[in-house]
C-alpha cells in the first residue's frame, strides 16, 4: 500500500491536482491530507471540493490552523495577508464546506501510523516540528512508529538513533529512503500550495508501507496561473509573489 500525504495545500487548486495526478501515476492507492486545505490561495471551493471527494472515497484528513480560523477567527495569529486571505475564504466557502472543515479532527491515527497537522504533543496549538526537541515532543506524544505532518512548509526526516537520540536528515526529492520499523520516524511532507525555498515546485511525500519507504516528492505545476487568480480574486500581491517564486 503506498499513502500519499499532502498537506498545506493553501487554496492552491493547480498544485493539488497535479500533486493527486502524480501520486497516482507512481501508485498511490491511499491518500491523506494533512490540514491546511484554504488560506493564501484564490482557489478554497475547489480544494475543499476535491478533498472532500476524496475523504468520501476513504481518504484521511485532519485540521489545520488556516482551517481552524474560518471557524474561530485568529486575529492575533495571522500576519495581514494571511488574515485577509481567510476573510476571502470564509465568505467565499458554503456552509456545507465549511462543516467539512469544521468538523475534521486534529489527528488521526491508523494502526502504527499517526496523521497530524502541527504537533502530536499539542495539536491545538500548532506548534512547528523545526528541532530534535520539537520532533522528540511529538514522538513521544504517541507510540506510533510512524508519524507524518506538515505546519512547517519544508521537507524533513527524523528518526530515533540506537541510543535513543533523535537524528534529522534531510531527504533528496524522488530518492526513497528505507523507514525500518525498528525505529520511529516522524517526515514532515512539504507543502502543496506555497513552498518557501525558493522553489515554486509543490512538495508531497509518499509512503510505501509493505516496502518500508518513504519518497519526497517535488512536483513542477502552473505556478503561474495560480498566482494569477489570486491577483484576480483580489488578495495581496505578497501572496501570488510567494506562489510564483517559492518564497
Amino acid at each position: 500500500m503506498r499513502i500519499a500525504l499532502l498537506s498545506d495545500i493553501h487554496a492552491n487548486l493547480e498544485a493539488l491536482t497535479t500533486c493527486l495526478a502524480h501520486a497516482r501515476d507512481n501508485g498511490a492507492s491511499r491518500y491523506a491530507f494533512l490540514g491546511d486545505l484554504v488560506g493564501y490561495g484564490a482557489d478554497p471551493r475547489g480544494v475543499v471540493d476535491v478533498v472532500s471527494r476524496y475523504v468520501k472515497e476513504g481518504a484521511l484528513a485532519v485540521k489545520g490552523n488556516h482551517d481552524e480560523a474560518i471557524e474561530e477567527d485568529a486575529k492575533g495569529y495571522f500576519n495581514d495577508a494571511a488574515r485577509a486571505a481567510i476573510d476571502w475564504a470564509r465568505d467565499s466557502l458554503d456552509d456545507e464546506q465549511k462543516r467539512f472543515l469544521a468538523t475534521l479532527p486534529l489527528m488521526l491515527r491508523e494502526g502504527d501510523i499517526c496523521f497530524v497537522h502541527a504537533s502530536a504533543a499539542s495539536p491545538a496549538r500548532w506548534n512547528y516540528i523545526d528541532s530534535g526537541s520539537e520532533a522528540q515532543h511529538c514522538i513521544d506524544a504517541t507510540d506510533a512508529t510512524y508519524t507524518f505532518c506538515g505546519h512547517l512548509h519544508d521537507q524533513a526526516l527524523y528518526f530515533t538513533t540506537g541510543q535513543g537520540r533523535m537524528h534529522e536528515f534531510r531527504p533528496i526529492p524522488g530518492t526513497p529512503i528505507p523507514v525500518r520499523d525498528h525505529r520511529r520516524w516522524l517526515a514532515i511532507v512539504g507543502t502543496v500550495g506555497q513552498p518557501r525555498d525558493r522553489n515554486p515546485a509543490a512538495a508531497y511525500t509518499m509512503f510505501d508501507r509493505e516496502r518500508e519507504e518513504v519518497t519526497f516528492h517535488r512536483v513542477a505545476y502552473d505556478a503561474g496561473a495560480a498566482a494569477d487568480k489570486i491577483r484576480k480574486c483580489g488578495l495581496p500581491g505578497s501572496l501570488a509573489y510567494r506562489v510564483e517564486l517559492g518564497i
